[in-house]
């Protein structure tokens, strides 16, 4: 099979929601047909994330599903980021063999973008179920995961479908140097995953003395599909998810493209406001310089965004989905 062709075209991509994400992960989005894992500590931002690339899959007019595991998913919270609950297809299976065999069975149908299983410590196997609180399973989980991944990898790259399995962290037991940290379900997910990525709040955002969202650091712990460890930061507002004004703003700034004179921002010639705060404010109130200002970014970055809801089949190379 002669695949210069499909060297040369390039991994079709979505976008994560995330403006910072999208040029972090350098393909300017999640991947089409690939495996990807979300990690991190509790409240990190996990599912938000996940929540904000569904809704983006379906503004481009595409089905999306949610594996909830954790039988946790808030969907008034998926609304309030844009997803469309009404199209969503949602499963809350009793053990993970039922969850595993639901998303072989959503991605080999070719219907549906995106699948996101939340959570990987949540796909408790049957005979663990069934079993007695005090028997020793040891490595069930682990080989539920391989066995699985070894026949979803397949799968979602004959038909397309980005599934993105959410992690959880726990401590290993005995490190004295290195890191600590480890995901759980064994190491098939870390094998399999074209891009994993590590989520992690860093510190809280107040308006006076209310918490109103996190500071939040992601790193492309690795990548297939680009220079890996890459690194952004944003914020996450409550109730709004990833604040795209604000990593506009930073990014501006970053790229030369926003002026910061003392305190005032100006883009275009026009001051955005005195202080972030009020920058942020003014472009979140105006979605059409919100809009022209994320073209520029994309511009100034080297990434080419799409026009909104449109999927770009037969585009050259990676591209970005513009909101």
């Amino acid at each position: 099979m002669c695949v210069d062709g499909e060297a040369e075209r390039g991994v079709a991509v979505f976008s994560t929601g995330s403006v910072s994400i999208d040029l972090a992960v350098g393909i300017g989005g999640f991947p089409r047909g690939r495996i990807v894992e979300i990690y991190g500590p509790e409240s990190s931002g996990k599912t938000t994330l996940t929540l904000q690339a569904i809704a983006e899959i379906q503004k481009m007019g595409e089905v999306a599903a949610f594996i909830d595991a954790e039988h946790a998913l808030d969907l008034s919270y998926a609304r309030s980021l844009g997803v469309d609950t009404g199209a969503l297809l949602v499963s809350q299976p009793s053990c993970g063999e039922d969850a595993l065999d639901i998303a072989e069975m959503i991605a080999r149908s070719g219907e549906v973008g995106l699948v996101v299983i939340d959570s990987v410590a949540a796909l408790t196997p049957r005979a663990e179920i069934e079993g007695e609180m005090g028997d020793s399973q040891v490595g069930l989980q682990a080989r539920l995961m391989g066995k699985a991944l070894r026949k979803l990898t397949a799968t979602v790259n004959q038909t397309g479908t980005t599934m993105i399995f959410i992690n959880q962290l726990r401590q290993k037991i005995g490190v004295m140097f290195g890191s600590g940290e480890t995901t759980t379900g064994g190491n098939a997910l870390k094998f399999y995953a074209s891009m994993r990525i590590d989520i992690r709040r860093i510190g809280s955002i107040k308006d006076g003395d209310t918490h109103i969202g996190n500071r939040t650091k992601v790193k492309v712990a690795k990548n297939k599909l680009a220079p890996p460890f890459q690194v952004c930061e944003f914020d996450i507002v409550y109730g709004r998810g990833v604040c795209q004004a604000g990593e506009l703003i930073d990014l501006g700034v970053a790229h030369g493209i926003v002026e910061k004179s003392g305190a005032w921002y100006a883009w275009d010639g026009e001051r955005l406001g005195q202080g972030r705060e009020r920058a942020r404010t003014a472009l979140r109130e105006a979605p059409d310089r919100l809009a022209r200002l994320r073209t520029a970014v994309m511009a100034a970055a080297g990434a080419v965004p799409l026009e909104p809801g449109v999927p770009d089949e037969d585009a050259e190379g990676a591209t970005l989905e513009a909101a």
